[in-house]
């Protein structure tokens, strides 16, 4: 697979040929939606958190007397059925997350490069550097480019002018090629590449 290689200013810079293995799979919704899950699941904090009777705070003396009131026999304000009692079996703090196979992620991000390349929503950059950090003229060049919601994928490092210049700039993200996931290029309308990434990429899901 052939694609055009641009610069930020528009102008082109030549060809590249995209990995087939990479970049011409026929996504499959199936692969994408348990890497996705997976993702999710284990950014979940699984912080939650309520009270059983036995943590909230009541006098344990017994409420009423045991006969005569008409009413059930209790002894403990703090049993679930009461306003403010204790919860009975709510949330405890736990992991969400769940094992996935290294081969099964790589598949993922496989067929994520693919479904963008498929829908024509894939760009190749020169490259991602700046000679200054200056927001409004990354801005003019993005409007330019009709980016609206992109995510820009670098080399093994980000270029410290570009990712200032990028940093007030809504609807766009930058990532570094080992930050590269499933969730975050399907999140966004446009993935963009530069050459580095490509090449990281290529050698990261051989």
């Amino acid at each position: 697979m052939k694609l055009d290689v641009i610069k930020l200013d528009g102008g082109k810079a030549g060809t590249l040929d995209l990995d087939e293995a990479l970049f011409g799979l026929e996504p499959r919704a199936d692969i994408l939606h348990r890497v996705v899950r997976w993702q999710r699941n284990n950014a979940q904090a699984g912080t939650h958190k309520v009270k059983t009777r036995s943590e909230v705070s009541y006098s344990t003396k017994k409420i009423y007397r045991q006969k005569g009131t008409g009413g059930a026999r209790h002894g403990s304000r703090k049993a679930p059925i009461f306003r403010k009692g204790g919860i009975y079996k709510g949330p405890t703090p736990r992991s969400h997350g769940h094992e996935l196979t290294k081969k099964f992620r790589k598949l993922g991000l496989k067929h994520a490069l693919s479904a963008k390349a498929g829908s024509g929503n894939l760009v190749i950059l020169e490259d991602a550097k700046l000679a200054e950090a200056k927001t409004a003229f990354l801005a003019k060049a993005i409007k330019e480019q009709g980016w609206k919601r992109v995510l820009i994928i670098d080399g093994a490092e980000i270029d410290a002018n570009f990712k200032a210049a990028a940093a007030n700039i809504a609807g766009v993200d930058i990532l570094p090629t080992m930050g590269a996931n499933v969730y975050d290029i399907l999140k966004r309308d446009t993935l963009v590449l530069t050459r580095s990434a490509v090449e990281a990429l290529e050698a990261r899901l051989k």
